[in-house]
């Protein structure tokens, strides 16, 4: 199976009862490394760079209770993991082709997460024009739940949904907001904090 498709709409894999064993790995990025775990259905958690790499070991292998690695990703992975390379970089990259398995979301943040792989590069959506994209009117405040507990960000963007008012809104990440506005810098979209001058995904530390 491949992860990537010429597909013009996100691919989701189907939701089934039982988790399949789960596989992580970690691997550099230019902004620091990165974790990715996975089924045979699909990329299941990505991890942003934390304090150390020995931190974000420790952050993903939190979140996946089997089988926590590190592993050897399958080539379906290897595409996956050279797309968010390549968007850390600075590339302009569509990762709406990888299939993502999220059989252990709930229906609504399914939906959730559907609507917001539609949000392209340089876009952004506010919490309530999710919640509308959805047929979920007045939910904005579920949707911002939804954004905390997305378990795979970059790749389901939740960094491009905004506040109303273009407000910062949260970012669940390690570095909070500083770290979600870096992300919206390297898509060449400024909300005007003034933080982002300085290399790497957060600020140095004093």
């Amino acid at each position: 199976m491949t992860l990537l498709s010429r597909a013009w709409s996100p691919r989701l894999a189907e939701p089934v009862q039982d988790s399949d064993l789960q596989r992580t790995s970690l691997f550099d990025t230019a902004l620091g490394a990165c974790g990715i775990a996975w089924s045979e259905r699909g990329v299941t958690r990505f991890q942003l760079p934390e304090a150390d790499r020995a931190a974000t070991q420790r952050r993903l292998q939190r979140r996946v209770a089997v089988n926590p690695g590190p592993h050897d990703p399958p080539p379906a992975i290897r595409e996956a993991i050279t797309l968010v390379r390549r968007y850390l970089a600075g590339e302009r990259v569509d990762f709406s082709p990888i299939t993502v398995d999220l059989a252990e979301v709930g229906e609504f943040h399914r939906k959730i997460y559907a609507a917001l792989r539609t949000v392209g590069w340089g876009q952004t959506a506010s919490y309530g024009d999710l919640a509308k994209q959805v047929d979920a009117p007045g939910a904005a405040r579920a949707v911002g739940q939804a954004m905390g507990r997305n378990p795979i960000p970059v790749i389901i963007p939740c960094h491009r949904v905004l506040a109303a008012g273009r407000g910062i809104g949260g970012f669940s990440a390690y570095g909070g907001t500083v770290t979600k506005e870096r992300l919206l810098a390297l898509e060449g979209v400024h909300l005007g904090s003034g933080q982002l001058a300085l290399p790497g995904l957060l600020p140095a530390r004093r």
